[in-house]
């Protein structure tokens, strides 16, 4: 019975080893895609980036800021990419998708 179980675990090692092995290419080509991407940096005031890139699709509402140790944290979206503020100051942006063909997760059902 042992016997039997082998190959069948062997195969299934063998295939998630292959999805992960895709799943990091894909992720290292997106991050390349996205350093090509001008997003605004670290530090930004919410001022410099609206001046530079425009007024933002939506301000989302803040979150956190009910104890020191959680500063209150924006999101303003815009087309291609998302920035994330602590206070006033930029501490992330991130890429929506590098580009249109892009399939991203699938959806949760």
């Amino acid at each position: 019975m042992t016997f039997r179980l082998f190959p069948l675990l062997a195969a299934l090692a063998l295939a998630v080893v292959a999805s992960s092995a895709t799943a990091d290419t894909l992720l290292m080509e997106r991050t390349q895609k996205e350093s090509a991407m001008a997003l605004p940096t670290r530090g930004m005031s919410m001022n410099q980036v609206e001046s530079r890139y425009g007024t933002p699709r939506s301000k989302l509402d803040p979150r956190g800021g009910n104890k020191p140790q959680h500063p209150v944290i924006n999101r303003w979206e815009y087309d291609n990419f998302i920035v994330y503020f602590e206070r006033t100051h930029v501490i992330d942006a991130v890429a929506k998708r590098a580009d249109a063909s892009e399939l991203g997760p699938k959806p949760v059902n």
